[in-house]
């Protein structure tokens, strides 16, 4: 797949191009201000909050790539290729 330098966004978009629609802190690209909305009504249960390692990947595929991906785009390849969220007994 060939990026471009639309204006529109896409799921080849740079950090920058991000920050510049005002992106940056909302989802896909941030579950932060999701996950203090859902504290704040009492659902922190019902959020999903990615893994550490998809945070890790997403800054490893930007520092190599350039480009800034969308956090449910990064888990899905994640899992795609055999990572598996595995919590608590018998995670390693």
């Amino acid at each position: 797949m060939k990026c471009t330098n639309a204006i529109k966004l896409n799921v080849c978009s740079t950090k920058e191009q991000v920050n510049a629609l005002g992106l940056l802190d909302v989802l896909p690209y941030s579950a932060a201000a999701y996950v203090y909305k859902a504290i704040y009504k009492d659902k922190a249960e019902t959020v999903h909050i990615p893994h550490s390692d998809v945070y890790f990947v997403r800054a490893a595929l930007e520092k190599h790539t350039g480009f800034y991906f969308p956090l449910d785009r990064v888990e899905e390849a994640m899992k795609a290729e055999g990572w598996r969220d595995r919590k608590g007994k018998g995670r390693y």
